[in-house]
């Protein structure tokens, strides 16, 4: 039987790994035994110092070739050595079955032959992450960070193992699947999905190709200290709680739809690491090196950020001003007021429910005392899946008197998407209609489920008698999780602190002179819960809350005349909605309109036609285009008639900076990245960057996500193209993401879009840029009520390019334009480009 095998190098041919890396490397093991190791090291010929060392540890059964990208993505000053463990990869075979603290030992002595010397920075997967940060424990005097990728440190208390991680322990099963046949060597790529290539699976495999060379993946399982006698548990949990000692920068690099390591070990490495940096990416495995996107690059920014001695920064928060006024504050308030005035509106069946400012307070009151007896406390997230009503106003307040967080999920994410937007969160508490349990259910989400209708009862049982009312939680406290449209990629968590809502709050007031005599008409439901924080009473108009352009024109003057309504808050959608349906009014309901003197669209761009058109249908109103986002809003603003007079431009205006906010531009290059210095300068077209205090506190699990869109200090890069004019106004020219980069420099789609769609045979367009960066070719998408689906006509070409003044290589027919789903305007370029590229190929 052979008990031993030779050390080797890799095959030279293996894809992503250049040869010169490989080093055999001979050193003690923990029984004193010389061994003789394979690594990788990117300095494996070179004698110079590097400015870091990244020590990189793979897990079962993979082996150093899951670090090659980090290997040749490296600055040259930052030495990266990734280690095949004894009886793993391309290492020796030593016959000898070795247990954790073998393998921190191994790795201990290792280093030392090395020589290796600070700074060190570890990066493990799998059950690399025990063993590395074992080293850690042992070294601190050389480490000075730590990234981990999908892996444990300790079995959760209140869960079961794995299912995969059970199955390949059962007794004689074990020895099939892991040594015996090659089914668990190749898991690890073959759930890598189609990101990892046929030869790469093979490389993965490669040093596995026989049972003796896979006994060290059986005895690797084996170690998984699952019993409460296992020899490994009191190392594994010595190293579990160890970690909580450490105070060097952490980051967890997390695959969210892994089937070994889920987000409930996650979970765990957060409580034991509470200062770590974390980022979660939608749709990667358990292999995540392979499967998220960026994530090399991701590594390498938080490396060069530890190395500067910058990691630890996570939010340049203002500082939180402990006199403004309650979040909670007018609510209360307006408690007071005699005779009870009208807190929200809302439809009932043909009819109308009001419901007083002290029936809300109440059923903060009631809803409180429920959500306490269920265990809700300051600090925990909750999750919120009822429609908007009344009652979901009173259930978000109740929530914030305790101190809470809700986690806002738009149901336009569709179920799939709430069911990731919630994973991603991890709320503590969902409360739910019967409906909402689906996407918990597709999400997985593992959180306590409180029923809505139970809820409400156990509500009613509640005494009120000596409710003082809310109370006024901490202002630099997490209130609120709302997560973006995913119109432009996977919808983002963004985390708002009360102080930062009561900031909002009080811009919207001041800057509109909000008071007592308004009345909000949400044409957009959830901006009913800032009504309360407002001390306006608002109504809810009748309309298909899943479809913002089913609002009629008559709905909007009934919900006006019901309130009175004196503001208007709506996305594009919901006025197309409106005006397609004017024809309806009568004379009663344009006198209900009337009463409108402040009208607000806001989500996206909003054309110019459709404007004019509104200003005629409320003509005693003054209608503005708030420019904002779920990371900050409102940022800047135009009325209708500076617009319309401002005449059409490179984009769309939307205006100028609110009181206290300031933008800039950060020009493009000539493939379309924002490299440029900050800038007021007139007509420099790059991403838009803005700084105020009113804006989102950070993003939820996305470190980097939120640490390059706060590279530039005190500012949020939005991502958003566009220009300032002479006046400083803003221009908004599509997204970053979006910008054509022609051989004569970048442009922004809008401009062109916007001239396009004044002939009068389109509907609606879209400019996208098909062929090589930096040289790319102009192609325009329309839609059209009498046009055939296709490549235009030469007569239609001629018509687009002399509007478009500047060169349009093609024109495309479709019968619609793929958008967002929460405001139904946001068009996906990306998606028009691909198809563009395709059909101009002749390939579909």
């Amino acid at each position: 039987m052979i008990t031993s095998l030779a050390a080797q190098r890799p095959p030279a041919d293996l894809p992503g790994l250049d040869p010169s890396w490989s080093r055999l490397i001979t050193s003690a093991d923990s029984t004193g035994a010389e061994r003789t190791w394979h690594m990788l090291d990117s300095f494996a010929d070179r004698t110079d110092t590097p400015r870091v060392t990244l020590l990189c540890v793979h897990g079962n059964p993979t082996w150093s070739y899951l670090w090659r990208e980090v290997l040749s993505s490296a600055p040259d000053d930052v030495r990266v050595i990734a280690v095949d463990q004894l009886d793993m990869g391309f290492s020796e075979r030593t016959g000898v079955r070795r247990t954790l603290g073998d393998r921190v030992e191994d790795l201990d002595r290792l280093t030392h032959s090395l020589g290796l010397t600070g700074p060190v920075i570890t990066v493990a997967h799998d059950w690399g992450g025990p063993v590395s940060m074992g080293w850690v424990l042992r070294n601190r005097d050389l480490v000075i960070g730590s990234a981990l990728m999908n892996t444990a440190l300790a079995q959760p208390t209140d869960d079961r193992p794995p299912v995969l991680i059970s199955m390949a322990r059962l007794g004689p099963l074990r020895s099939l699947v892991t040594e015996r046949t090659p089914i668990f060597t190749t898991s690890p790529s073959v759930l890598a999905g189609s990101k990892v290539t046929a030869d790469e699976r093979a490389a993965y495999s490669a040093p596995y190709a026989t049972a003796e060379r896979r006994r060290a993946v059986e005895q690797f399982v084996a170690d998984i200290p699952l019993e409460g006698d296992h020899p490994s548990g009191p190392v594994l949990d010595a190293i579990a709680e160890g970690v909580r000692t450490l105070n060097t920068p952490v980051l967890l690099l997390w695959g969210a739809d892994d089937p070994v390591f889920s987000d409930r070990y996650l979970r765990d490495l957060e409580g034991r690491l509470p200062h770590a940096q974390v980022h979660r990416y939608d749709g990667a495995g358990h292999l995540t090196i392979e499967e998220a996107d960026g994530i090399v690059d991701d590594l390498m920014l938080w490396v060069d950020d530890v190395a500067g001695g910058n990691a630890m920064v996570v939010d340049d928060a203002p500082v939180v001003d402990a006199s403004r006024e309650s979040l909670l504050g007018p609510f209360s308030l307006r408690d007071n007021d005699v005779p009870p005035g009208t807190a929200i509106v809302e439809p009932d069946g043909s009819g109308w429910r009001r419901v007083s400012w002290r029936q809300l307070d109440r059923v903060v009151c009631q809803l409180s005392s429920a959500l306490q007896a269920e265990g809700v406390r300051a600090g925990d997230r909750v999750a919120v899946l009822v429609r908007p009503s009344a009652e979901l106003v009173g259930l978000a307040y109740a929530l914030w008197s305790l101190g809470a967080s809700i986690v806002v999920v738009d149901h336009t994410l569709g179920v799939r998407g709430m069911g990731r937007a919630l994973r991603s969160a991890d709320p503590a508490y969902v409360v739910t209609i019967p409906r909402g349990r689906v996407p918990l259910k597709m999400g997985r989400v593992r959180a306590r489920v409180i029923a809505w209708g139970d809820l409400k009862k156990r509500a009613k049982q509640a005494d009120c008698s000596g409710w003082n009312g809310a109370a006024t939680p901490d202002p630099g406290a997490e209130a609120l999780v709302a997560f973006t449209s995913g119109a432009t990629g996977p919808a983002k968590g963004v985390v708002y602190t009360y102080d930062r809502i009561a900031r909002t709050r009080d811009l919207l007031r001041d800057h509109y002179d909000l008071g007592s005599a308004d009345g909000l008409i949400a044409a957009f439901p959830p901006w009913m819960l800032l009504g309360p924080a407002l001390g306006l009473p608002s109504i809810l108009p009748r309309m298909d809350l899943g479809d913002p352009g089913s609002l009629t024109a008559v709905a909007l003057a009934e919900a006006a005349g019901e309130l009175p309504g004196t503001v208007l808050w709506a996305s594009p959608a919901a006025l197309r909605g409106v005006l397609s349906t004017a024809e309806s009014l009568t004379s009663s309901d344009r006198a209900a309109l009337s009463s409108i003197r402040l009208a607000l669209g806001a989500g996206a761009p909003i054309s110019r036609d459709l404007l004019s058109r509104l200003m005629s249908l409320l003509p005693r109103a003054s209608v503005r285009t708030p420019y904002g986002m779920t990371e900050v809003l409102p940022v800047a603003e135009a009325d209708a008639t500076e617009i319309l007079t401002a005449g059409r431009g490179d984009g769309v205006l939307v205006g100028t900076p609110l009181p206290g906010v300031q933008v800039m531009i950060s020009a493009v290059d000539h493939v379309g990245n924002a490299v440029g210095e900050p800038t007021s300068e007139k007509g420099v077209l790059g991403e838009v960057l803005i700084s105020a205090t009113h804006g989102k506190s950070h993003y939820d699990r996305r470190w980097a996500t939120e640490r390059r869109a706060s590279r530039t200090p005190g500012f949020h890069r939005t991502g958003d193209l566009g220009h300032l004019d002479s006046q400083g106004r803003l221009w908004i020219e599509g997204r970053l993401a979006h910008v054509i980069t022609t051989a004569n420099g970048p442009i922004g789609p809008v401009g062109i879009e916007e001239a396009v769609q004044e002939l009068p045979f389109v509907r609606q367009a879209a400019a996208v840029g098909v062929g090589p960066v930096g040289d790319q070719q102009v192609v325009v998408i329309i839609t059209s009520d009498v046009l055939p689906s296709g490549l235009a006509s030469l007569e239609v070409i001629d018509a687009v390019r002399a509007v478009a003044g500047i060169p349009v290589a093609a024109v495309l027919v479709r019968r619609d334009l793929p958008v967002d789903i929460r405001h139904r305007s946001k068009i996906d370029r990306t998606a028009l480009a691909a198809e563009a590229d395709r059909r101009l190929r002749g390939q579909g």
